[in-house]
């Protein structure tokens, strides 16, 4: 599904990612740990089309990144940290604008079931503007899921939602999951990660420090080698 290669970035005189190889195969859903200044969000964007590997080979589905883009874009949803909602549009016209673009049929039954399913069916037709950040999370949610992509890239997806919104987010992660679709989360919530995610990425000064599998939900398990990695504490 997701095939990188001697993945380097550069900008200006700072290598932000140095040599990343990683593979992913379709319906894993994969958390991307780290510091702050780790590389995380930037290959990310890379993925997303956002920002230009300097060198290295990333394969999609089969796509090339740097041939493909437009035929990559179809098939991933992006939630970065800012929303990309239109904030004089209510929810229901912000999707049904977001899944035209990507041709989606029968959009306003569609844009309908994403609004209940993410609980705010209430507020279907009131402005985004005068929503708060964790209303904002949730159509924002829904934006990144409107035309079922094969490929979800989160970016630290859980910050700012009370437990009523990260169980619905966990949720739409897991049944976009039972559907075959691959997730890559950016997070430092290692409870989420434990609880949603089959495989951990942990990245340090641009390199992938550790890559592991997680079969038992365990957060203990994730902390430990995080502490490792990353802090040197064993």
């Amino acid at each position: 599904m997701i095939e990188i290669k001697k993945l380097i970035k550069q900008a200006d005189n700072k290598i932000i990612l140095r040599g990343i190889d990683l593979s992913i195969k379709q319906g894993e859903t994969v958390a991307i740990l780290g510091p702050n200044g780790a590389g995380k969000s930037t290959l990310l964007k890379v993925l997303a089309t956002l920002i230009k590997p300097t060198s290295g080979l990333v394969k999609i589905n089969g796509l090339d990144l740097k041939k493909d883009q437009i035929e990559v874009k179809k098939i991933f949803g992006y939630l970065p940290h800012s929303s990309l909602l239109y904030d004089h549009y209510s929810p229901l016209e912000n999707l049904i604008f977001f899944g035209k673009l990507y041709g989606v049929k029968n959009i306003e039954k569609r844009a309908t079931e994403l609004v209940k399913e993410v609980g705010l069916s209430f507020f279907i037709n009131e402005p985004v503007k005068n929503f708060s950040r964790g209303m904002i999370q949730r159509i924002a949610i829904a934006r990144a899921i409107v035309h079922d992509p094969k490929i979800l890239l989160l970016d630290e997806p859980h910050t700012g939602l009370d437990q009523g919104a990260i169980s619905i987010l966990n949720n739409v992660i897991l049944s976009m999951k039972e559907k075959g679709s691959t997730t890559l989360m950016v997070t430092h919530d290692f409870k989420q990660a434990a609880e949603i995610c089959d495989r951990i990425i942990i990245i340090k000064n641009g390199k992938i420090a550790d890559d592991f599998k997680i079969n038992e939900k365990s957060l203990s398990v994730v902390s430990e080698k995080y502490q490792l990695q990353v802090e040197g504490v064993s």
